[in-house]
């Protein structure tokens, strides 16, 4: 006779439909919360789920079980937000496909009977060609920073740094003194702080390598593992430096486009590109999963298509 720790468990051929009949919504998003946190999903997004979760629950009401939801609820949600909250179709996109990601769950647990979620339509958007900055745009940004100071030497660094690697503003407020390697030109990326959740690691060069060294050595002061800290040697956040970068781009009178990380990670894509880089060598680089990520950072201007169409195009090749 087998220990009761070895006994099989006897299986029921009663349908998991019963279960789940009393179910609210909330008791399913916490399971839906649960497995993302078991997959590892990175905690800001995780966050993002809960507070969209919280804004289509505020208009639904709370005491809604899961299976009352249907397609009629959710377009009613999208027409509450398109004509009453007046949100724009891209606010509405960002709020909704985190909703399909909990409703395909749902499904694929049998909380609902049918794929609601291949019914949710994301509304069309006009996508924004983001500019990037101009060569002449990013010496007139850097002349305005005072690099005789100990905040003008980080800020240089930082945006020299943006401008090298394309890398995520939270990745580099997050870098520490160990994650830099000076031996192979290397920085470590670790899995919890890259958006992807995924390591990788992002190549600089000598020049940059030695602003990062004396930044370090300034930073010795300090009790701080992290490279880039505040004066008084305390961590830096994102919203200080948008608002850095926003006056340095005021002061240099960029004022035609927006100062910002992202700003900064697009121009390095498309620089990288136009200097002979290869799309895929990229695609590491700026950590996306995926071509398609990469091709929307690379947004060339006119100018620089018909530059490139003249110097790469066949017909012009064949001398007749």
């Amino acid at each position: 006779m087998f220990p009761k720790t070895h006994r099989k468990l006897k299986r029921s051929n009663i349908s998991t439909e019963r279960f789940h009949e009393g179910l609210t919504i909330i008791e399913a998003f916490q399971q839906f919360i649960r497995v993302k946190e078991i997959e590892g999903l990175a905690p800001r997004t995780l966050d993002d789920h809960r507070t969209f979760f919280r804004y289509f629950l505020e208009w639904l009401g709370q005491d809604a079980f899961i299976r009352e939801i249907d397609i009629t609820i959710i377009r009613d949600y999208i027409h509450y937000m398109l004509h009453e909250k007046g949100l724009s179709n891209m606010t509405i996109n960002v709020r909704i496909r985190p909703l399909k990601a909990f409703l395909r769950f749902c499904y694929k647990e049998g909380m609902l009977e049918f794929p609601l979620h291949e019914q949710i339509k994301i509304l069309k958007v006009e996508e924004d060609k983001i500019e990037s900055l101009t060569i002449e745009e990013i010496k007139r940004l850097l002349d305005q920073i005072d690099t005789s100071t100990y905040v003008g030497l980080r800020d240089y660094t930082m945006i020299c740094l943006l401008l090298e690697t394309g890398i995520r503003i939270n990745e580099l407020l997050h870098m520490k003194v160990n994650h830099v390697n000076f031996r192979t030109l290397l920085i470590d990326i670790p899995a919890e702080n890259a958006k992807s959740r995924k390591y990788r690691q992002i190549p600089i060069t000598k020049k940059i390598a030695r602003l990062l060294a004396e930044l370090m050595d300034e930073n010795t002061d300090f009790d701080t593992d992290y490279v880039f800290v505040s004066y008084e040697g305390k961590p830096f956040t994102v919203g200080h430096w948008r608002r850095k970068l926003a006056e340095y781009g005021k002061k240099a009178g960029i004022t035609s486009k927006r100062v910002s990380p992202h700003t900064f990670r697009h121009t390095f894509a498309l620089l990288y590109i136009l200097n002979g880089g290869d799309p895929f060598s990229l695609q590491r680089i700026l950590g996306h999963s995926s071509m398609y990520m990469v091709r929307k950072y690379i947004h060339m201007a006119p100018g620089d298509i018909k530059s490139q169409h003249e110097k790469y195009s066949p017909f012009s090749r064949i001398k007749i």
